[in-house]
């Protein structure tokens, strides 16, 4: 009777504790959720609406026109195409440049391979101020500038997805490389057939970081692209931004469907993303 007791109070003692871990974790995503409810609110309101305190957050007159006008005011197609373009080829580039640079760093035995990974890793320390006025004269030097092409040159190398593809490679048995070289098999065809299949959860990683990182890039664009063809869609939502004043409502509109594609892709490779983040960095 007193062990059942006792097995009777720890198990309420574990499902409180379960309950107050899930409030305080619901509790929390809905505070780092409330800036996302209040641009979707905002995104509906007349201009004059938007500040208003207490916030109203839902206005008595939905303004849904918002989301018609900022696709008439600005070429808004013409930088969603941009963005779209440049956040994948981007991403399909990093992921080719640097699944080959973590395959070598850690499968293929060299002199000082450890010295140049450490090096090269190093090179994520760098501010990009140190390297941004450098990197615009060569871009303009070989012809590149007001470009998409100069940002996809730029961008398709990725010190963090080195790393990050190479932790998850040397979890990958090494035996299962020394069976393939055995069988005849060369190193492209080890990289293609065997380690690629097996990374799918790492690539997943780093296919969202990059491609949210190329879609919410900023300073990059800003730096190389001048004509408005060129644009890409965080430079069109400046254009609500006048010396008149700021249209916030069209700016959060804008805003809306700029999130669209980031969390369409988050959505689709979501269990891949927990996976590779969970197994990546097991051996060092």
């Amino acid at each position: 009777m007193v062990k059942e007791n006792i097995f009777s109070q720890i198990t309420w003692q574990g499902m409180l504790k379960n309950l107050l871990i899930y409030i305080f974790l619901t509790a929390g995503a809905l505070i780092m959720l409330l800036p996302f409810f209040w641009m979707l609110s905002a995104s509906v309101k007349q201009n004059i609406e938007v500040f208003t305190f207490p916030i109203q957050w839902i206005p008595e007159v939905i303004r849904w026109q918002n989301y018609v006008e900022i696709w008439n005011k600005i070429n808004f197609v013409t930088y969603y195409k941009n963005t779209l373009f440049l956040s994948a080829i981007v991403t399909f580039a990093s992921l080719l440049t640097s699944s080959l640079a973590a395959y070598a760093y850690a499968k293929i035995s060299f002199p000082e391979r450890k010295t140049l990974f450490l090096l090269y890793v190093m090179t994520m320390a760098i501010p990009f101020q140190v390297i941004m006025i450098p990197q615009f004269i060569i871009i303009k030097n070989i012809g590149l500038s007001d470009s998409l092409w100069a940002l996809v040159l730029l961008q398709s190398f990725s010190p963090f997805g080195v790393f990050l593809l190479r932790q998850f490679f040397l979890s990958i048995p090494n035996a299962l490389s020394e069976s393939a070289r055995i069988d005849g098999l060369n190193e492209f065809g080890i990289y293609t057939k065997i380690i690629l299949p097996l990374s799918k959860p790492a690539l997943s990683s780093l296919a969202i970081f990059q491609f949210v990182f190329v879609w919410n890039d900023f300073l990059g664009p800003l730096i190389y692209l001048t004509s408005d063809r060129n644009l890409t869609i965080q430079l069109g939502i400046r254009k609500f931004i006048t010396q008149y004043g700021v249209e916030y409502a069209l700016i959060m509109a804008a805003s809306v469907c700029a999130l669209i594609p980031v969390i369409f892709i988050f959505t689709l490779f979501q269990k891949q993303f927990i996976q590779g983040i969970l197994t990546t960095g097991l051996k060092g």
